[in-house]
């Protein structure tokens, strides 16, 4: 067999492809993936240049070695000492403060913002100054109501000063107790409707409260009506199973919750000597949240920083429920929060602070750095708007990018990325050779203009329609037709927000409009409802189809009524038993789980718009896919990033939700908005990204961002999909596909049907098209995988199909020629020196039988990482 003499690359192959170790060794990082080096190699066998190039890089690392340098400390020590960071800024929050009744009250927090952008909790310096006397009462950092009126209170601190304005009303009165108001939040703040507690769906202990507070009237039932004298006593209050559970005075499995005398103890108190009362009449709702600060960067372990939460409610009014608030660190490594809200900074890294108060969470980004930390700025250009807006995050990490990648990478990695091909020969060393400044632009616009272009995305937008075949529902015909239908759209550069408008308002039948396919694959009512918020606004609403979302502001009445926009489709046959016949029926409500009330549609997030007489799917499309929605631009402009990055600035990107941010939310927004001003034509938006130089980064590292896996400070190394990956395989190989009904030499990206595969794109983890959910394409290299490369039919039988060395020792080439020609095809390179060296061995070894060493070349080279990966 041809492939003797590659059995120990091969098996390093395989576990470096199994592991997902990184594409270059040690060795490998000085030399393969620069196309710097080959250039001089051209002389082959006598590589005189090479030593140059080789002898300068090790140049670039004497300076380390030059370390006994800094034993000259007389030369740093006598420089003036840096200037001490200089206030620039004075937080106060909040600026509106607002007190109703004689229990309300309202903390008040302070941050300094230093001229090297780290922040500094100043909330116990503030001094404190009530323009007018009589009105309010300040303690410490708390502010009282004393007297009905207004007046301005001035906070100061190192010679800055914020004017807050206090509003008192009703300073005599006490506010009633509320059940919904008081007690309900105790049971969030306490963790009591958890799902590990009494929030279960069978509850803990015999004791079942609705999860996260989702059903008051259900919770008040079963803690006054459940069990009629056990957990609550109206006559000794203070001895009532809720009080002495909590605080500890009798067994309880989730142990002491609270302090007797604390404010959570006393509402539920009051309650109880109230007689337990439901409440009466309207009760306020909360509209938003809001939490102080909105960020900060903090300097070294132990740094901290208090934070406020206020909530404004439906009647004008608004609470200081910074005590009511759950807190969370999505990232406890970097930063910590405790129960009263006090952030402390551990190890250098971001953490997303996050409060929840009734059914709203809202979170704060913080930046932790090590202590001290000297850093400046190098002068790194800027392309366009995008790399502006990386850059000022990476400014806030203390973090470097990396080099902008060679021309021969850059040409591969864009290839690949837009039109999913390998930049052939021509390409390569045209591509190379080319002088022009701007031809990195013009390869994108060209790229952008190819057909394969059209092809990648078709691909990609089957896969979150779900376009397949399904048994007695979708025939092939269907699939096929609905596939040509997005192909053509894609094709004429249809805007997107008129493409999906199209698809959610279609009406006719699955041959006449292929477009309405789409309700046809799915015919539930809730879960059309959960791919369309998923798919063109990138929310897992599923959960709040039970309860109210535990991460995010989706609550169940939310739920059923997006639901209810696709109650009335309706389905009948037509005189092919294959095709069906998708109208608006005009009838049909969707019902709350809970309270069996008919549920009237309203937007995500927006307003309930009139439907009467209207198809609500058109209602709902029209403001879907439009300005109004903030949502659909963000959500597409992430997607599409996405596919450029191997991960989206909101990662993953389906899963928008409050407590799953995005890393760079000013640089979302800004593609959102680019977008929506380009009139929703995404073509625009990947040259905006290709011709960024944040897209153009090297894989290699700088000592700031070698532990970067978020921030896109330097390229990632991404495993390229099935279908590209097949596709490029067979482009090099020149050994054609044939899949169910497309022509011989066909590329697998052009696959209509979701079920027409084969083993190779099964095992690469091709979509099956089952789900709307990203996760549906596995791009994680696996054992399976790699042993189908080394030992599997695809490559070997592609190899001697294709005839590619056979064909270039007819036409007379040497084997250092096709050698050069396999990099190119394959990698976008020459062989390294090092490289030439081996192979020169390995030919001169099997001279006899040169065919074969160079297919055993050509084998291992579609075998190694740098060809499975795009990087």
């Amino acid at each position: 067999m041809w492939r003797h003499q590659t059995i120990t690359r091969s098996f390093l192959a395989l576990a470096f492809l199994a592991g997902g170790i990184s594409l270059a060794t040690a060795a490998d990082k000085t030399e393969p993936v620069k196309a710097e080096p080959p250039k001089p190699a051209e002389a082959k066998p006598t590589p005189t240049p090479a030593p140059k190039a080789e002898a300068a890089k090790p140049a670039e690392t004497k300076p380390a070695e030059t370390k006994p340098a800094p034993a000259q400390p007389a030369a740093p020590k006598p420089a003036p000492p840096k200037p001490a960071p200089k206030m620039v800024q004075l937080n106060v929050y909040p600026q509106d403060i607002q007190l109703t009744t004689s229990r309300d009250r309202q903390s008040v927090i302070g941050q300094a913002v230093y001229d090297n952008g780290l922040t500094e909790d100043v909330t116990t310096k503030l001094q404190f100054k009530p323009v007018q006397e009589g009105i309010v009462r300040i303690e410490n950092n708390m502010i009282y109501p004393a007297g009905d009126g207004e007046t301005d209170v001035v906070a100061t601190f190192g010679g800055a000063s914020v004017n807050l304005h206090s509003k008192v009303t009703k300073a005599k009165e006490d506010r009633p107790i509320s059940f919904t108001l008081d007690v309900m939040p105790t049971f969030m703040r306490a963790g009591c409707n958890t799902g590990s507690c009494h929030g279960a769906a069978r509850g803990k202990d015999g004791f079942r409260l609705s999860l996260f507070g989702f059903d008051p009237k259900g919770d008040y039932h079963r803690l006054t009506r459940e069990l009629s004298g056990r957990r609550i006593n109206l006559s000794m209050p203070q001895e009532s199973l809720l009080l002495e559970k909590a605080i500890g005075a009798v067994p309880h499995t989730g142990g002491k919750l609270y302090e007797k005398d604390s404010e959570y103890y006393n509402a539920s108190l009051r309650w109880l000597q109230a007689g337990a009362p439901y409440d009466a009449g309207a009760i306020p709702t909360v509209d938003k949240v809001e939490i102080y600060p909105k960020g900060g960067v903090m300097d070294g372990k132990g740094t901290t920083q208090q934070v406020s939460v206020l909530a404004y409610y439906s009647d004008g009014t608004t609470r200081d429920v910074t005590t009511l608030s759950a807190f969370s660190s999505n990232n406890d490594n970097s930063a910590t929060i405790t129960k009263d809200g006090k952030i402390t900074a551990n190890n250098r890294g971001e953490a997303f602070i996050m409060a929840r108060f009734d059914t709203h969470t809202v979170g704060s980004h913080f930046v932790v750095l090590p202590k001290g930390l000297d850093f400046e700025w190098p002068n790194v250009p800027e392309y366009n708007y995008v790399d502006t807006l990386i850059h000022n995050k990476l400014k806030k990490l203390r973090v470097v990018p990396s080099e902008v990648c060679s021309d021969a990478e850059f040409l591969r990695r864009a290839s690949l990325d837009i039109c999913g091909v390998m930049p052939t020969i021509e390409e390569f060393n045209t591509f190379v050779a080319d002088k022009d400044p701007k031809k990195r632009e013009k390869l994108v616009d060209q790229l952008l203009n190819r057909k394969e272009f059209v092809e990648m995305w078709v691909m990609k937008w089957s896969e979150l329609l779900q376009i397949r075949t399904v048994n007695n529902r979708i025939s092939y015909k269907s699939a096929l037709l609905y596939y040509n239908w997005l192909q053509e759209r894609i094709a004429s550069n249809v805007p997107l927000d008129k493409m999906v408008q199209e698809l959610l308002g279609s009406t006719g039948g699955t041959f006449a409009n292929a477009a309405t396919n789409y309700y046809e694959n799915e015919r539930d009512t809730l879960k059309v409802a959960e791919n369309v918020a998923q798919v063109f606004m990138g929310m897992r609403i599923q959960c709040a189809q039970c309860h109210n979302h535990p991460f995010d502001r989706w609550t169940m009445d939310d739920y059923y009524s997006f639901a209810a926009f696709f109650s009335q489709v309706g389905r009948k046959g037509s005189e092919d038993p294959r095709e069906s016949i998708i109208y608006n029926r005009g009838s049909g409500e969707v019902r709350h789980l809970v309270d069996n009330r008919v549920m009237q549609p309203k937007f995500l997030g927006g307003a309930q718009p009139e439907v009467k007489g209207k198809d609500r799917r058109v209602v709902l499309a029209n403001w879907l896919a439009s300005n109004e929605n903030p949502y659909f631009a963000t959500n597409l402009s992430n997607i599409v990033w996405a596919h450029f990055f191997g991960k989206g600035i909101i990662n993953e990107v389906d899963d928008v939700r409050i407590s799953n941010p995005p890393v760079n939310p000013e640089l979302l927004d800004e593609l959102a908005k680019r977008f929506t001003d380009y009139n929703y034509d995404f073509k625009k938006l990947v040259r905006d990204i290709c011709t960024s130089r944040t897209y153009q980064l090297s894989t290699q590292t700088n000592p700031s961002n070698e532990n970067d896996l978020t921030n896109f400070s330097h390229a990632h190394p991404r495993r390229l999909r099935a279908e590209v990956l097949l596709d490029c395989i067979s482009q090099v190989t020149s050994a054609p596909n044939k899949f169910r009904g497309l022509p011989l030499g066909a590329r697998a990206v052009q696959i209509a049907d979701g079920n027409t595969t084969n083993y190779f794109l099964t095992t690469f983890g091709r979509a099956k098209r089952d789900t709307v959910c990203s996760c549906e394409v596995r791009m994680e290299p696996s054992l399976s995988q790699a042993l189908h490369l080394l030992n599997g039919d695809t490559v070997n039988s592609k190899i001697v199909q294709g005839k590619f060395v056979e064909s270039r020792i007819k036409a007379g080439k040497k084997p250092l020629e096709i050698v050069d020609e396999m990099y190119i095809s394959c990698l976008t390179r020459k062989p390294t020196d090092k490289e030439y060296s081996t192979l020169v061995q390995v030919l001169d070894e099997n001279k006899k039988d040169e065919q074969n060493a160079l297919n055993d070349i050509f084998w291992s080279l579609l075998n190694s990482r740098e060809f499975i990966f795009n990087h």
